[in-house]
């Protein structure tokens, strides 16, 4: 079974709507790490002319690879991805191998048997 690493760097009032959007779309799971920060296309100055960087959290998705783009597609929509240019970005990785899934794999293979098209 091939697996994807889908990364999203959203919009921390986005995260939830990111996280729901990815499981109803066939993610087992994901991890979210917490309070980093971005700068966009163009850096925000501050009162005093610091620069402010807008607060952000790492959505990862561990996705099998027939379910990738439709969980890439749901994440996408549901951090509003292409509205602005301040809402965060998504991207997805090959993943050459990965160990301690097989029990999501043998509830995929359930799900979503190797010969089957997604």
């Amino acid at each position: 079974m091939q697996f994807k690493l889908m990364i999203a760097f959203v919009d921390d009032r986005l995260t939830d709507a990111v996280m729901k959007a990815s499981r109803q779309a066939g993610a087992t799971g994901a991890t979210v790490i917490s309070n980093a920060k971005g700068q966009g296309l163009e850096p925000v100055k501050g009162i005093f002319g610091f620069e402010i960087l807008a607060p952000r959290e790492i959505v990862m998705v561990l996705v099998e690879e027939r379910r990738a783009e439709a969980v890439l597609d749901a994440v996408k929509k549901a951090g509003r991805m292409d509205e602005s240019l301040e809402t965060g970005i998504a991207l997805m990785l090959d993943v050459d191998k990965a160990v301690g899934l097989t029990e999501h794999i043998q509830k995929l293979e359930k799900s979503l048997p190797p010969g089957g098209s997604g």
